[in-house]
């Protein structure tokens, strides 16, 4: 406990982010630093709660409430408020391998369940998290730590996202020779393509990923397993084989034009504009481009955003971003919305922001749905028309739209950004593999033991649970390393 007086004391400060007007016309991170003493004082606010469920990490009414990785966020902020750091450092790597990667691309579950927010605004524990892990890479403190001796036996992880990469380096900790194989050309998953490098500079994934492979992990690009690796090989060459290769298969949006040119989805316009900016800053033209057109965006969540984000630093003329979920309201509802759930609250993500500086408003339309897709005698997209939309419940107790007669509109757009989630993961490795799938087409594979029905091949992150939370991947990688070391030791030495 930092001091018990502390959330009374001061108020929740946050960074100060770099001018959406500014920070748009380049790819560089957004956020900018707090001081050590302004940290020390958010440190303060953390309060002897009792039982802090900042870090209980639960599924709760269709949300996260607190941390999955269950980070000792009491301890380190006790730490921080002391002047510590370097032991806020391990107390932080404790339970998470990657803290630079949440620090940045978390939504802060942990922050939605504090206990100083049932009576003011939470504790900043996300900006401290990251500061830790900043500071540990500037102070040198982040050093390879190869394991003193290796057990002989080899395990394969396909994938290399933030499960794939916290699987890996778990099983490299308790000894174990470990090959990571990556379709792409670059390792990091959705960690390098799928989130911009203004929410998360490829360099800090870069960063990590060359300090695993200084502790003797071995890295494999341009590897398709299933593809132009068979699948089959691995498990025979292998003590066990995890499959952490995330759900990328794109949910469908099959309406009346959606043949038209000017009509993508979301992981497409996002890769390949990632992929153009690593490989020449975005000179080879190789990338789907925004510039001067009206750009639509139908998806309301951080895929979505993040489409917002980069058709504004393409330099597009107009940007709009559709949701068929309600506006939320200012305060969280203590009824319908109590804590220690995630709270659903209007708020303004990192792209609204810009947007709303450039064009004067949010960009997002609430409560809406598109009808069809209109395009010109070349069968190029010249408008989306739509339909406000009402949610009921319906006589099975499921949840259903139903459009609200005489609230028909026509949005022109040139462009039109499909980023409605995912659909689970791609089948080709599955089935050449003989796995087994849940309903949703999801690998299946129970929580707490991993293992599929495939002897000695188990399974952990989005492949297994569906599109969810880089710290949901992080939290199954290491669950799945620890069940994987009990499957050829024995016992495990992973916690």
């Amino acid at each position: 406990m930092s001091t018990p007086t502390g959330f009374m004391e001061f108020s929740r400060q946050l960074p100060i982010d770099r001018d959406p007007s500014e920070r748009i016309k380049d790819w560089e991170e957004f956020h900018k630093h707090m001081s050590e003493e302004e940290l020390r004082t958010q440190g303060a606010r953390c309060m002897d709660c009792g039982t802090p469920y900042c870090h209980t990490g639960i599924d709760m009414a269709g949300g996260t409430s607190g941390c999955p990785v269950n980070n000792l966020i009491p301890e380190w902020n006790n730490l921080i408020y002391r002047g510590l750091w370097r032991e806020a450092l391990d107390r932080l790597h404790k339970t998470n391998n990657f803290p630079e990667f949440t620090g940045r691309v978390c939504p802060a579950p942990c922050e939605g369940s504090c206990t100083v927010g049932l009576i003011g605004q939470p504790v900043t524990i996300k900006t401290i998290e990251q500061a830790i892990i900043d500071k540990g890479f500037e102070e040198g403190w982040v050093v390879p730590k190869p394991p003193e001796r290796r057990t002989g036996k080899r395990v394969a992880v396909v994938g290399s996202g933030p499960a794939g990469l916290a699987a890996a380096a778990q099983l490299n900790k308790a000894g174990h020779n470990v090959t990571v194989y990556e379709r792409a050309d670059r390792i990091g998953g959705l960690l390098t393509y799928g989130i911009p490098a203004m929410k998360l500079d490829k360099g800090v994934v870069q960063r990590r990923v060359d300090i695993l492979e200084a502790e003797g992990i071995e890295f494999v690009t341009n590897a398709e397993i299933g593809g132009n690796i068979p699948a089959q090989q691995l498990v025979d060459e292998y003590d066990a084989v995890v499959l952490c290769g995330g759900a990328t298969k794109p949910r469908e949006f099959n309406i009346e034009g959606s043949d038209l040119v000017g009509v993508h989805y979301a992981m497409t316009y996002l890769n390949g504009t990632i992929k153009s900016f690593l490989d020449s800053g975005l000179e080879d033209g190789n990338y789907i481009s925004a510039k001067d057109k009206d750009v639509i965006v139908i998806g309301g969540g951080d895929t979505g955003s993040d489409c917002v984000a980069t058709s504004l630093r393409h330099g597009c003329n107009s940007i709009t971003q559709f949701g068929t979920h309600d506006k939320a309201p200012l305060e969280r509802d203590s009824l319908g919305n109590p804590w220690p759930q995630f709270p659903n609250v209007y708020t303004l993500d990192y792209a609204q922001e810009e947007a709303k500086a450039i064009y004067g408003q949010d960009p997002r339309e609430f409560s809406i749905m598109t009808t069809k897709f209109v395009g010109d005698d070349s069968g190029q997209l010249q408008e989306l028309h739509t339909v406000q939309i009402q949610r009921l419940i319906d006589d099975t107790g499921r949840k259903v739209y139903q459009p609200v007669p005489g609230t028909e509109r026509i949005f022109k757009a040139q462009m039109a950004l499909i980023a409605i989630g995912f659909d689970g993961p791609e089948q080709t490795l599955i089935q050449k593999l003989g796995l087994e799938t849940d309903r949703r087409s999801n690998v299946k594979a129970h929580k707490g033991r991993y293992t599929t029905n495939v002897d000695k091949v188990f399974a952990a992150g989005d492949m297994r649970r569906g599109q969810s939370l880089v710290v949901w991947a992080i939290n199954e990688g290491r669950e799945a390393a620890r069940e994987v070391d009990k499957y050829l030791m024995g016992s495990t030495v992973l916690v």
